[in-house]
């Protein structure tokens, strides 16, 4: 279960640090017409600070979810990290309703559900506190 955990963990860290970067460098009229099929245009209901800020966020979460265990400093914080990216996937899924893309929100519940595995097993059945 640790292992399938840390693997979990370790994506989800990869994906959110090369994503909440791109959202941090890139100007939001860029990631809007990168977007494949309309998949970027979430970043017209939002300023360009406001997606910076989201790429932000991300990049913390993505940190949270790795140094804290590895550094054996607070490590209860994978678990609020992991928290954390359930409730911006979660919001992320929102925008989606709102939006009519019904078909592009089941990316974002996917990502909240590997999510919530890490809050669950390091809540539950593998916790790094003993």
């Amino acid at each position: 279960m640790n292992l399938a955990l840390w693997i979990v963990t370790g994506l989800l860290a990869a994906v959110y640090l090369l994503s909440g970067g791109y959202k941090v460098i890139t100007p939001k009229q860029k990631i809007a017409a990168a977007g494949p099929h309309g998949s970027a245009g979430w970043v017209d209901d939002f300023s360009d600070g406001g997606v910076k800020a989201i790429g932000a966020v991300e990049i913390l979460a993505a940190l949270g979810l790795i140094l804290p265990a590895v550094l054996d400093i607070a490590p209860v914080l994978v678990l609020w990290a992991a928290v954390g990216l359930v409730v911006l996937m979660l919001g992320a899924a929102a925008t989606r309703v709102r939006r009519h893309e019904t078909k592009l929100m089941a990316v974002d519940l996917a990502y909240a559900a590997l999510a919530a595995f890490v809050v669950w097993g390091r809540f539950g059945p593998e916790p790094f506190t003993g």
